[in-house]
């Protein structure tokens, strides 16, 4: 935390002492062109604040094969996504030396809407974006560690915001067909009414997978939008509509592989699964002027879950075995707007922004023991409101034509309330927590721009871990933890395009949190985790041979340490050590196109001592295609080119199969990569 104030404090006061010497501001004005404030789909063009910023285009994202929609954030380097249960689930996500879940500490939005669900049934930070058509992606924002005010809640490791496009060049028609059932038909037409544009878009996925006990994948999506204007003056209103039910073949014990009580593809309980639903309504309105930019979002969304699983088999009740259900039904709202002033301050070209973010949710919670999807018994149950409203400004200042600084502040309030099946476990929480941010760019200097930041985050924690007292499981007394978690980081890098055809960026990053803190939705408490750190760095790279060929190379590498004293150890289980992405595209308007990625995943440790680690893996995704002149793509992936026979996840934990000793059998759990897939798509432009 010191390291980082100091880091903050001394970053602003050493740029203002280089830039503003006595006498030297006076001595002569510095007149440099006004700063361009950009929106939606214009902030691909904007400067990036830090090394590891960046804008990622649509072209880019459709040009990989993908397994499921979630892996098109695969683009962000460093990160890895995954998944370890049926389809419909929300991916796992590993970033910075992270293991974040289903989203703890990675915040997602599309459209402007928040992905990651609070007080979840699930898990803090829940991000759900199996919902995602990535033909529609407009662009990819990515920011990493806590150094940017607009980014509050979940957005420790990072954020990435997903902006879908108003319209489309022209209609699409495209069909999918491929290995294990796979199956996928899409359909995009947009249009001029009147003064505005109209945009729908209809999805429907279905999906065995390998499984012995098959994924039975049905998927229904949709997107309306109608708009008018452009990001900066204009204004858009947006429907969607999701619709998910699946079966899952969840994590399972090595030995029973081993022992061959099931095959690698098998489950040791075929009644797992789940379905989901999202509705949602959002709207979108900007105008600017030469000096000024407002922008207000607001959204509404209806989202439903339920979930089947069993992770440890017959370890808590031998005889029904250990299913377990947890529900969430949740309305939730919210509007975020923003004002940006640019103007000269004693000469200076000076940019603010002030912002306002509010969101409230709606929460009805359950968690049940089940056996063959039949409710045996209920857990807990609880209504749950939650609001929160967080405040900021951050100004930019252009000292000199390579010198620039960004300062920020920001505060976040919140509020709840739980209502439980057991009295003693409801109550009301607040909170509020500052997080000042700071950066220094230096540059560019023939073509290259050096960057410092530092910053204070945090996020959320279950709302049912603030009030709780009674663990609902024992009926023993419980702790309870703080509402919010503070985070501090900082990061150096560099960006450089001096070397032609080639852009390269390196940042090396730090990132502290005072406790890793998290909701156990399958035990309905929270544990409270120990304070940690992580180091590390990440490299990316792009060189364009020539307009229709492009090679990329990503390396990430991460130390997450827990830093009080425990004889358990130091290690943080799951923390991602090594992401290595890199890969080939080419193709141009017309005949061959392609690509070739290659995804290697480090092994990491599974408990604390480091004794137990997971394998790492690495696969091969490729593509081959042509296109014609009337508009028509044909193409093959191959997902897995090499039938790779790695894990997608790996865990270490008691569980119990039948017949074995009642106090369980440590061992690791994993989650198979799916085998060598063909799928081929058939698209039509018209």
């Amino acid at each position: 935390m010191a390291f980082v104030r100091s880091v903050w404090m001394r970053s602003l006061i050493g740029a203002a002492a280089l830039c503003l010497a006595p006498g030297e501001l006076h001595a002569q004005a510095i007149f440099l062109p006004s700063i361009e404030v950009l929106a939606g789909s214009g902030d691909r063009d904007r400067p990036p604040n830090a090394a590891s910023e960046l804008t990622i285009p649509p072209e880019r994202i459709l040009a990989q094969p993908v397994t499921r929609p979630g892996e098109a954030l695969e683009q962000v380097p460093g990160l890895i996504v995954t998944q370890h249960s049926g389809e419909g689930k929300a991916n796992q996500y590993f970033l910075r030396g992270f293991n974040l879940d289903h989203g703890t500490d990675i915040a997602l939005f599309v459209d402007g809407m928040p992905i990651n669900m609070r007080t979840h049934g699930h898990g803090q930070g829940y991000a759900d974006i199996n919902f995602l058509i990535p033909e529609l992606i407009q662009s990819m924002r990515v920011r990493k560690g806590p150094y940017f005010a607009e980014e509050g809640d979940f957005a420790s490791a990072g954020a990435v915001h997903i902006d879908y496009v108003d319209r489309l060049p022209k209609n699409l028609v495209q069909v999918t067909l491929g290995s294990f059932g796979y199956k996928r038909g899409l359909a995009v037409g947009s249009g001029q009414i009147g003064d505005g544009t109209v945009l729908a878009a209809l999805e429907a996925t279905g999906y065995d997978g390998p499984w012995d006990n098959p994924d039975r994948l049905q998927k229904f999506n949709g997107v309306f939008r109608y708009s008018q204007g452009t990001a900066l003056d204009g204004f858009s209103v947006t429907a969607m509509a999701f619709d998910n039910k699946w079966n899952s073949t969840d994590q399972v014990a090595q030995r029973a592989i081993d022992q061959g009580i099931i095959t690698r593809f098998g489950t040791l309980d075929p009644t797992d699964g789940g379905i989901s639903k999202r509705y949602s309504l959002s709207s979108r309105w900007s105008t600017s002027t030469d000096t000024t930019v407002t922008q207000i979002n607001g959204y509404v969304i209806r989202q439903d879950m339920r979930l089947f699983n069993n992770f440890t088999y017959f370890l808590d009740d031998p005889v029904n075995g250990d299913q377990f259900s947890q529900t969430d039904w949740r309305v939730l709202g919210g509007i975020n707007a923003s004002h940006t002033i640019k103007g000269n301050y004693a000469s200076l070209p000076v940019e603010t922004t002030f912002g306002v973010q509010t969101r409230y949710d709606d929460i009805s919670l359950g968690l049940y023991k089940t056996a063959q999807r039949m409710t045996l018994s209920t857990v807990r149950a609880d209504e749950v409101q939650e609001a929160s409203t967080g405040f900021y400004v951050q100004q930019t200042v252009r000292w000199t034509a390579w010198i620039r600084t960004i300062s920020g502040l920001r505060y976040d309030l919140y509020r709840g309330k739980v209502a439980s099946d057991n009295p003693l476990n409801s109550g009301d929480a607040n909170a509020g927590i500052f997080s000042p941010k700071g950066s220094v760019v230096l540059g560019p200097f023939n073509k290259t721009e050096f960057f410092l930041n530092a910053g204070e985050g945090f996020h959320s924690n279950d709302l049912r871990g603030v009030t709780i007292t009674v663990d609902p499981n024992t009926g023993l007394p419980a702790d309870r933890v703080p509402l919010l978690v503070k985070s501090h980081g900082g990061e150096i890098g560099l960006r450089t395009s001096i070397v032609s055809r080639l852009e390269t960026s390196f940042a090396f990053f730090m990132l502290d949190y005072e406790s890793e803190l998290l909701f156990v939705g399958d035990a309905g408490t929270t544990e409270a985790s120990r304070p940690s750190r992580r180091t590390g760095f990440e490299w990316n790279s792009r060189y364009q041979f020539n307009p229709w060929l492009a090679f990329d190379l990503n390396l990430a590498h991460t130390r997450a340490r827990f830093t009080d004293y425990d004889a358990a150890g130091n290690f943080v289980p799951g923390a991602a050590t090594t992401v290595i992405s890199t890969g080939l595209t080419f193709g141009e308007p017309l005949g061959w196109f392609g690509a070739v990625k290659l995804r290697y995943f480090g092994p990491r440790p599974l408990i604390e001592d480091d004794s137990v680690r997971s394998s790492s893996t690495t696969l091969v995704n490729a593509r081959l295609g042509y296109r014609f002149e009337n508009g028509m793509r044909l193409w093959l992936d191959a997902i897995n080119l090499f039938n790779a026979k790695s894990d997608q996840i790996a865990y270490y934990y008691p569980s119990r199969l039948a017949l074995e000793p009642l106090a369980g059998v440590d061992d690791r759990h994993l989650h198979p990569v799916e085998p060598l897939a063909i799928r081929v798509t058939l698209a039509k432009e018209f």
